[in-house]
């Protein structure tokens, strides 16, 4: 017996990834502020570039926590890591998440494969499987609502 299907919306994310990478992006800035802070012999120019590298290091991790399916009435948005993409139902033919890859991938009705971020098995594997039945049970029910509504 399958669990039941989430109720619309739904956000699936790597919420154990994304802590991690929160905790470590906020230690380091810290860090690397107070190495930047504490160094007497630093000049101000070399305490702004130790904090300027710990932001940019949070935000390269900020970005990578970035990943989310949304699963809505209407269809699926996918963000990644640079891109965003609204997907109708009926555009989403198979929700694949094999052993070995790192995140869902979707096949669409245009033939292509669109990976989908925001279901990874990565810390957490058994959340992932259990997000992407979910999705692929959402996609059966709603594609299936589409094709018959045409």
């Amino acid at each position: 017996m399958s669990a039941p299907l989430p109720s619309l919306p739904v956000t699936f994310r790597p919420t154990r990834t994304r802590a991690v990478l929160y905790a470590v992006g906020i230690a380091q800035l810290a860090a690397l502020t107070a190495i930047a802070l504490l160094l007497p012999k630093l000049s101000g120019g070399e305490r702004a570039s130790f904090v300027f590298t710990g932001l940019l290091v949070l935000a390269v991790l900020l970005l990578l926590s970035r990943p989310k399916v949304v699963a809505r009435q209407e269809g699926v948005t996918v963000v990644n890591l640079t891109t965003k993409r609204e997907l109708a139902w009926a555009q989403i033919l198979r929700v694949n998440l094999r052993a070995g890859d790192p995140w869902v991938h979707l096949d669409l009705a245009d033939g292509t494969s669109l990976p989908a971020m925001g279901i990874q098995p990565g810390i957490a594997k058994d959340q992932a499987i259990r997000d992407a039945r979910a999705l692929r049970d959402l996609t059966e029910k709603h594609g299936a609502l589409d094709h018959t509504a045409g």
